[in-house]
């Protein structure tokens, strides 16, 4: 089975490309997956796969780091995002919210498909162009969605393999709480090691 790793930064990967030896581009190619950097963001994200995936691949994995809305996860938990959404992408009515959907323009909401076992906890994600940072968007997003983490690229990932009928996995370690934008709170080193340290695991067993 062939599998294309995605990941928006090389940063988020740091540690998985020294332990696989690879190179340290954009897109690399190996025996047993490829890796494909993509640049941040809804918009790249889908640039980036609308070139790569006309080659045969059987799976996409989608790596990151993400914001979460539960305080109750601790800082660097893995989770598997079975479910995301183009959270902005829409239009709106006074103080409503239409979804494009809602507009019959399209899909906003994702599901991963996959016929691999995550031993991860399963939750909802949303994808934005814009972080969330402020108390009110905050309340309007959980209203909405429900959701547990927060990404750029993820409902990108899932859209892309939804059109092009390929099994995907969305796995996002957590570096910081969805809140007014703090630094200070952030866990970004730790999100890192955890997801790498994971990804390495994963891809090793699958092959």
């Amino acid at each position: 089975m062939k599998t294309l790793i995605v990941a928006a930064t090389r940063a988020e990967l740091a540690f998985f490309y020294q332990h696989y030896h690879l190179q340290e581009y954009d897109f690399v190619e190996s025996k047993h997956f490829d890796l494909l950097i993509t640049g941040v963001g809804m918009v790249a994200t889908a640039f980036a796969l609308g070139q790569y995936l006309t080659k045969p691949y059987d799976l996409v994995i989608n790596f990151g780091i993400a914001g979460c809305f539960d305080r109750e996860i601790e800082l660097g938990t893995l989770l598997n995002i079975t479910e995301d959404n183009f959270a902005e992408l829409g239009a709106e009515n006074g103080d409503e919210f239409l979804t494009i959907k809602d507009l019959g323009f399209g899909e906003n909401h994702f599901i991963s498909r996959s016929k691999i076992n995550i031993d991860l906890p399963s939750v909802t994600g949303i994808t934005v162009n814009c972080v969330t940072g402020s108390e009110q968007s905050i309340k309007n997003l959980k209203k909405r969605f429900s959701p547990t983490t927060e990404s750029m690229e993820g409902a990108a990932v899932f859209y892309a393999c939804k059109q092009a009928n390929i099994d995907c996995i969305q796995i996002r370690s957590i570096s910081n709480y969805v809140e007014p934008r703090n630094k200070d709170n952030w866990k970004i080193g730790l999100a890192i090691k955890n997801l790498n340290e994971w990804a390495i695991a994963f891809i090793a067993e699958m092959n």
